[in-house]
């Protein structure tokens, strides 16, 4: 596998963002590197992109005893209750035996592959390959509510080193929103971002909600082995976030986040590509990033060797 110096920036994510990261390279190499001759199809980064909301909008009403009458009542909600939840934090041991502060509500992750297309069509032996791919290099995080980078508040900072301890959700990030009351003194918060491309958590729509890549352009131009027959990284490698959901749960009386969903999905476009004698090819797919809140204990334990207290 050809060989990646990360820059600075990419410095400051943390390792599942970054293990994501190569996981998305060596699956594109793959992909590249073993299809067959080039056909006539239509350029995937041509075809035309469209950011279809995929949730009921908000009907306006009162939830929960909270009055909802548009995106930014539902907005100023839920970054008052995640701020109030990330406020919130407990004492954990670790591996060693010693005493750690993390953020109280953790989550569990996981990743998937899928819609894996070269040059516009589906490869047998892509698909049986890539999955195995996904599994040797993915390891389970375990952070706080994202855009978080870290499950130490002390830590948790964007690529500028800023903390993300607090939402930067505005109204105008979102595609669509809306409010469920569960019947029990607490609603479902369902949001669902704008597409974005290369976002970096913290740093724009998607970035605001989910826990995202960054721009990954400038890695994939350290690459020794990739060229492109046309243009540059810049113009031919896109990481389109579109379609995810994030489903919240929260308690009303205390506002805090109880329960979460973060249905992150980025769609990857590499065309004009070049790796050795092969000349300009095109790959697409699709990155489902999916974070549980709470985390379990098994989880902890499994995954990080750490208990609570």
């Amino acid at each position: 596998m050809a060989k990646v110096k990360t820059k600075a920036p990419l410095k400051t994510l943390n390792k599942v963002l970054f293990t994501v990261f190569v996981l998305l390279l060596v699956a594109v190499i793959l992909i590249i590197a073993i299809s067959p001759a080039k056909v006539a199809t239509t350029d995937a980064a041509a075809e035309e992109i469209v950011d279809e909301i995929v949730i009921d909008e908000l009907k306006s009403g009162t939830y929960g005893g909270v009055n909802f009458s548009s995106l930014d009542d539902v907005v100023a909600f839920y970054n008052e209750c995640y701020d109030h939840t990330k406020t919130l934090t407990s004492q954990y041991k670790n591996a060693e035996g010693k005493t750690e502060t993390f953020y109280t509500l953790l989550g569990e992750d996981d990743l998937q592959v899928e819609s894996i297309l070269i040059e516009g069509k589906e490869n047998s032996m892509i698909n049986n390959l890539v999955p195995g791919v996904v599994g040797g290099l993915f390891s389970n995080g375990l952070d706080g509510l994202p855009p978080c980078t870290n499950r130490n508040p002390e830590m948790d900072v964007d690529i500028n080193g800023d903390s993300l301890t607090t939402s930067r959700l505005v109204a105008d990030d979102l595609l669509a929103a809306n409010v469920v009351d569960n019947g029990d003194g607490t609603i479902t918060i369902t949001l669902q971002p704008k597409m974005f491309n290369m976002s970096a958590p913290g740093m724009d729509c998607q970035g605001h909600v989910f826990k995202t890549l960054g721009d990954i352009a400038g890695v994939v131009s350290s690459i020794s082995v990739l060229s492109f027959s046309q243009g540059d990284a810049n113009e031919n490698v896109k990481v389109n976030y579109m379609g995810g959901t994030a489903v919240v749960k929260i308690n009303v009386a205390s506002k805090e986040v109880v329960e979460a969903d973060y249905h992150e999905v980025a769609q990857v476009a590499v065309t004009h590509a070049n790796v050795a004698v092969l000349k300009d090819k095109s790959a697409s797919l699709t990155i489902k990033y999916d974070m549980h809140f709470p985390a379990s204990d098994d989880y902890l334990m499994n995954t990080k060797q750490i208990t609570r207290l």
